[in-house]
């Protein structure tokens, strides 16, 4: 499939018509951006409810780390839907929704949700605090939702696999999450007395956890399982149920039909909270782009705002006209090294962003993966 586009989410004072028009200044905006390098739509963002020059450094902050949480966020949930679906790109892609329609096109025609985030009576920290619980929310029911640490695992795990019957020595099985999953090997003979040597096994593994059997003497099992779980791994209670073949099958065909159902409820949850999570993302670039415009250019907040769809090589040539066109905007944060390139003075300012490039106008990059 071909590479997601890359966007600009760009702010300009009205400032840079002479006549101050908002009309004028957008066509600015959209001249700077040639039909070869990308396409440009207006964004709308609304007036916020605007406090103390202290506030809004705050603010800034606040929203740099949430907008980053809500791009992962969208992540997660979308390597979820990719669990879901085997890795089909096709399938994932038409799950990929917001409000039930393509995401290019939400962010074209986008606007600020005034019934869930309204702007007539919340000041810009109560509507960054409403949209990180509603990011947290999320990212909560992603991490719930089925896997090896919780699901069924009759059809997961091998009948000649669980030692049965034996006096001295049983079988567990641990869920260990994916990250500690490649020392597991290492460590889990040494985490408590009497396991026995090279007794694990890795049984299964999905986007979260693997799912690994290891031998043990009963004597010290409590203790295995104790330090398993200090660990963070997972212990699961699984007893293999000896019967008839008509007793296993139906026992199967009953988890079968159970996690047809969570999958069916899986997919549901994460178009839903996918579209959800995007759409969250959204209202804090378009929160974010507000703040940074008024510490930019002061007050009164008159600018416009455009949405460019690009891609990454083209992105730089838009950037550099822009930094050659509006250099001015910068004031004295902004110089030139040798090779010409935009770059700050302030040395807080260096500090605040950690590079030495600059833009004198407002600008975020984004893509939606």
């Amino acid at each position: 499939m071909p590479a997601p586009p890359l966007y600009l989410l760009i702010s300009l004072p009205t400032g840079i018509s002479s006549t101050s028009d908002q009309e004028e200044a957008f066509g600015a905006l959209r001249a700077g951006v040639s039909t070869d390098n990308g396409a440009v739509t207006p964004f709308h963002i609304p007036e916020f409810k605007i406090g103390t020059l202290e506030a809004l450094v705050k603010h800034a902050e606040e929203l740099d780390k949430l907008e980053s949480t809500c791009s992962a966020v969208a992540g997660k949930v979308g390597d979820s839907l990719k669990s879901i679906l085997d890795g089909d790109e096709e399938k994932v892609s038409q799950q990929k929704m917001v409000n039930d329609k393509p995401a290019a096109h939400y962010l074209n025609s986008f606007s600020w949700n005034k019934v869930k985030y309204r702007t007539d009576n919340r000041s810009i920290g109560e509507l960054i605090e409403r949209l990180s619980k509603d990011i947290s929310g999320i990212d909560g029911e992603v991490k719930n939702k089925g896997n090896l640490s919780n699901k069924s695992l009759i059809s997961v795990v091998p009948k000649d696999l669980v030692i049965q019957d034996s006096e001295y020595i049983e079988t567990h099985l641990v869920a260990v999450p994916n990250t500690q999953a490649k020392d597991f090997p290492k460590t889990y003979e040494t985490i408590s007395p009497w396991v026995v040597p090279r007794s694990g096994i890795k049984v299964d593994s999905d986007s979260e956890f693997t799912l690994y059997a290891v031998t043990t003497f009963k004597k010290y099992s409590q203790e295995f399982i104790h330090k398993c779980r200090e660990q963070k791994w997972t212990p699961r209670e699984y007893k293999f149920k000896q019967g008839s073949r008509e007793e296993e099958q139906k026992e199967l065909d009953k988890v079968s039909k159970e996690e047809r159902k969570l999958w069916g409820e899986a997919l549901r949850l994460g178009r839903t909270n996918w579209g959800e999570a995007v759409m969250a993302w959204i209202h804090v670039l378009a929160l974010r782009v507000f703040v940074e415009t008024v510490l930019r250019y002061g007050l009164p907040a008159d600018f416009v705002s455009g949405l460019v769809k690009t891609d990454e090589k083209q992105a730089k040539k838009i950037r550099k006209n822009f930094d050659e066109t509006y250099s001015y905007l910068a004031g004295n944060a902004l110089g030139r090294d040798k090779k010409g390139r935009a770059i700050k003075d302030d040395a807080e300012m260096q500090q605040h962003t950690g590079s030495d490039e600059y833009s004198p106008y407002v600008c975020y990059e984004f893509q939606i993966l």
